[in-house]
């Protein structure tokens, strides 16, 4: 596609090779993903509530974003509840426009290729992230293209299919899925709408620590946990938090601890001893080769948290006890709660700990 030169802070910097670019492209030249070069400079004083207008959503906190909201559906401001029965709170992401967080990031990167005057995008997913691009393109009057696994549930097949969005279904493993959009791109000229490479994206689902930081006056919780794949909502969480702390509205960053899918779980084998099996429930976190890898690892060494892998059985077992719960969720979503379970028998989160869990994705999904 044709390179689109970016306004001072939008240009992108690479945080491997520190190479600098003042048009776009989905990644270094080294190979690496690139991030914005200037990170937002919020006021330093914490606000009141009077402050945020969250009749906004997540655009409430557009200080930090790097974007108008031109592609927007109300989106953010997600619920957070207690629940008592797993000593936690929960953060109800499944109550999204399209019924999951990916919608966060498709929020703040689709209006990010409206404004640069993008006409086409393209984006390989497992389901959720291309639900939420799809519509969020559709919102924008853009063109989507969305590359899935041949065995994508039928339900977010659908949502792509009805945005309007076109679906190429693609056999093999999720893998293979990135291969042929990553093809696309190099030999097309579509914008590359990717949850896992598109700095635009990790602005929007940082909003989730902004969100929590703001439910709780500001007061940050000792452990986060959520679904660790690419780690879309994991970085988010990281980044937003860390964002707030040099902002000078928060004084530290919880622990942050990612659950993985037993067989798909590259961060937590790098740690420790993981079940010698293969979580297949778990469909929505099955990536092998995390784009962010260092990046993880770096944010759970900073923050004292760790990566666990969860079997099949125990995701399963999380779901129907979250179901019987009222928490409508789909499986993947299951693996935190589950993950939240292992983390207490481990010793790593104790009982008094104060614990938030993301619920990812809504059980309309499955």
């Amino acid at each position: 596609m044709s390179a689109h030169s970016l306004p001072a802070h939008l240009r992108l910097a690479c945080p491997t090779c520190d190479s600098a670019y003042d048009e776009w492209r989905w990644r270094c030249a080294c190979g690496a993903p690139l991030d914005f070069a200037t990170a937002p400079s919020p006021n330093a004083a914490t606000p009141d509530d009077a402050d945020l207008d969250y009749r906004n959503g997540l655009w409430a906190f557009d200080e930090f974003l790097p974007t108008d909201p031109r592609a927007t559906l109300g989106e953010g401001m997600t619920p957070l509840v207690d629940a008592p029965e797993w000593n936690a709170s929960f953060k109800l992401e499944y109550v999204f426009p399209t019924g999951s967080f990916k919608d966060r990031g498709a929020t703040t990167m689709l209006s990010l290729a409206a404004e640069l005057g993008i006409d086409r995008v393209v984006e390989d997913s497992s389901g959720n992230a291309g639900a939420a691009v799809a519509t969020y393109a559709a919102r924008a009057g853009i063109e989507a293209e969305i590359y899935v696994p041949a065995s994508v549930k039928p339900s977010k097949l659908k949502a792509i299919e009805r945005a309007g969005a076109k679906p190429v279904r693609v056999e093999g493993t999720r893998q293979d899925v990135t291969d042929a959009c990553v093809e696309a791109v190099e030999t097309g000229d579509a914008w590359y709408a990717s949850h896992a490479w598109n700095p635009a994206f990790f602005a929007g689902t940082a909003t989730v620590a902004y969100e929590i930081a703001a439910q709780r006056d500001w007061n940050v919780p000792d452990a986060i946990v959520t679904p660790l794949g690419h780690g879309t909502l994991f970085l988010g969480a990281y980044r937003g938090f860390r964002a707030l702390r040099d902002a000078g509205w928060i004084d530290r960053v919880p622990r942050l601890y990612g659950a993985q899918a037993a067989g798909y779980a590259p961060i937590a084998d790098a740690r420790h001893h993981t079940p010698d099996e293969t979580n297949d429930v778990a469909d929505g976190i099955q990536i092998e080769n995390p784009v962010r890898v260092t990046e993880i690892h770096e944010a759970l060494d900073e923050t004292g948290g760790d990566a666990v892998a969860l079997s099949a059985d125990a995701v399963e077992d999380e779901l129907d006890r979250l179901h019987r719960h009222g928490f409508y969720t789909e499986p993947t979503c299951a693996v935190a709660p589950a993950a939240l379970r292992e983390l207490r028998t481990m010793g790593e989160i104790d009982a008094e700990d104060d614990v938030v869990v993301p619920l990812t994705g809504s059980g309309l999904k499955s």
